[in-house]
């Protein structure tokens, strides 16, 4: 069977294996123009990123290599014996070491959510990584009726007989804001979100990560990445928000855009909380924007 993708399995270090794809490295030309990286959210992983990654790397006309990264405690990478360090300055440790791995000194990347916060932790830290770069559903202030959201839902771990059942669940949760998914997305999500482990079907990934966001005490403010932020007017920058996410409100957008007057913004109708890329020409958006910027 064609898996489309090389598997990478990478020391981190502080003991960790950490897990990758690769996606295209042969094609025709992919290796003349910037790779893509992309980045998942707080508990998914780079599986998220599977269609999407397919599109970019057989495209007719300009291919690209695409590596999606799963972070410490996610889909194929170690858990970490140590819940403390499941935060975002390792986590954009983590993306550093698997690109000094591969031979990547500079990409282009996608950041969902969690991965777009590390987008700016790494605008900080190791700006000449970056070309352009695409936040999906994220930006340096967070909605707090989303972060609650979250919380309410992680905080119910679940394992499920069939992956049908699974694709169930998750759309009982998040219909509301994705109303026109039909059954095959939702099961393609579910196979994006579950690991089969003795027969049942669970969230893949650590569940001190749920843990931890559960913990997080809401009533105090949360820190803001604004001056990180800003680092990207040295980058194309383009940033995607599902017309029903509560997590990047349309507030924050629009303080987004009134301090970066350059980004790209696109509104994808009938999405929440993260925009599936792939569904509704985002991976057309994604992929015209890739090509004008690099």
């Amino acid at each position: 069977m064609t898996t489309h993708y090389l598997e990478h399995h990478i020391p981190s270090p502080d003991g960790l294996t950490l897990y990758a794809r690769e996606y295209g490295r042969d094609a025709n030309g992919a290796l003349d123009r910037l790779p893509v990286v992309c980045l998942a959210g707080l508990t998914r992983n780079g599986r998220d990123f599977h269609q999407l990654a397919l599109m970019l790397s057989t495209d007719a006309q300009t291919p690209r290599r695409v590596v999606t990264i799963d972070t410490r405690g996610r889909g194929g990478s170690e858990r970490d014996s140590d819940p403390s360090r499941y935060t975002v300055p390792h986590e954009a440790g983590d993306v550093m070491t698997v690109l000094s791995a591969l031979g990547i000194d500079r990409a282009a990347f996608i950041g969902t959510s969690r991965g777009g916060l590390i987008l700016h932790v790494l605008a900080a830290v190791q700006p000449q990584l970056l070309g352009p770069v695409v936040l999906n559903d994220v930006g340096p202030a967070i909605g707090m009726e989303g972060l609650r959201h979250i919380q309410s839902y992680l905080g119910h771990r679940s394992s499920f007989a069939t992956l049908a059942e699974a694709a169930a669940a998750l759309k009982y949760v998040h219909a509301p804001a994705f109303p026109k998914l039909t059954d095959q997305d939702w099961l393609e999500f579910a196979q994006a979100n579950m690991r089969e482990t003795d027969g049942r079907f669970e969230p893949d990934h650590d569940p001190a990560i749920a843990a931890g966001m559960a913990a997080l005490d809401l009533s105090q403010p949360l820190p803001e990445l604004w001056e990180q932020f800003d680092l990207f007017r040295a980058n194309p920058l383009m940033t995607i928000r599902g017309e029903n996410s509560v997590l990047l409100t349309g507030d924050i957008l629009q303080r987004m855009r009134d301090r970066n007057p350059d980004m790209e913004v696109l509104v994808v109708p009938d999405q929440g909380h993260a925009p599936l890329l792939h569904l509704d020409g985002t991976a057309d958006a994604i992929a015209t924007f890739l090509n004008r910027a690099a």
